[in-house]
């Protein structure tokens, strides 16, 4: 497992609650995602549900994205934190496979 950088910023992001919203209602899609696929339904309608649920979670891994350049990418640069440059730029690659 990864070492977590620490840093020595807080991390009040301006989007939290949107966030922790938004995946709340991915979650719960998927669920139900997961109820279609246990109760037989058709697969054209799982696939094309499972999509809606791919698309709710890379949009808010943007979201995050956006608060994290905003936030602790700034104070990174700021500080000259050359390493949470090296994380965000593997975070992305790892976001984006």
């Amino acid at each position: 497992m990864n070492k977590a950088h620490t840093h020595s910023h807080n991390h009040d992001h301006k989007h939290t609650k949107e966030v922790s919203n938004r995946l709340a209602r991915a979650i719960g899609h998927l669920q139900k995602v997961k109820q279609m696929v246990d109760s037989g339904e058709d697969c054209s309608e799982v696939l094309i549900q499972l999509a809606a649920v791919k698309s709710a979670i890379n949009n808010t891994g943007k979201l995050i994205l956006k608060d994290h350049l905003e936030h602790c990418i700034v104070h990174a640069v700021r500080d000259g934190d050359d390493e949470m440059l090296d994380e965000l730029n593997n975070a992305i690659d790892k976001f984006l496979k």
